[in-house]
């Protein structure tokens, strides 16, 4: 995977949780994920297909996800429930929507699905396609998340 297309989800996701939350997530080392075992507690998936097809996931730990949703709606979040998954579709959406916008301006073509939320310990995350999977660990001051990438 060309470097080139990472750093659009990088800055998209530095963005929009910027914008949707104030919290500057602090982005880690990228690494190749090996297994479908999902790093954190509930995760947002999108398919992208145009010039080429795959996917992007989001992974938050509980406590990363809870201050974020908390800081989003204004009210503090105690659990994963109904509302949190909803944000974090809706989190997933605008991530992947602005990561496309931005590899658009560098001539790269993309459309996306409907994001879909997995939640619960140790879930499994299934990505479109079958080539390597670029994971970008990020922190906050709650915790972890984490963006995987995969097109084929």
């Amino acid at each position: 995977m060309k470097v080139e297309l990472i750093n659009p989800f990088l800055e998209a996701t530095v963005s929009v949780l910027k914008t949707m939350a104030s919290i500057n997530p602090v982005p880690g080392k990228p690494y190749i994920k090996k297994g479908t075992t999902a790093t954190g507690d509930v995760s947002g998936i999108v398919g992208i297909t145009g010039d080429t097809e795959g996917s992007i996931c989001i992974t938050f730990s509980r406590e990363c996800i809870l201050l974020i949703i908390s800081q989003m709606l204004g009210e503090n979040q105690l659990e994963i429930n109904d509302e949190v998954k909803d944000a974090v579709g809706e989190l997933t959406n605008m991530i992947s929507g602005d990561s496309r916008r931005r590899l658009e301006e560098m001539g790269h073509h993309f459309l996306g699905a409907i994001p879909s939320v997995i939640s619960g310990r140790s879930h499994e995350i299934r990505h479109i396609t079958k080539g390597p999977i670029l994971s970008i660990p990020f922190n906050t001051p709650a915790g972890s998340f984490t963006v995987e990438v995969c097109l084929k």
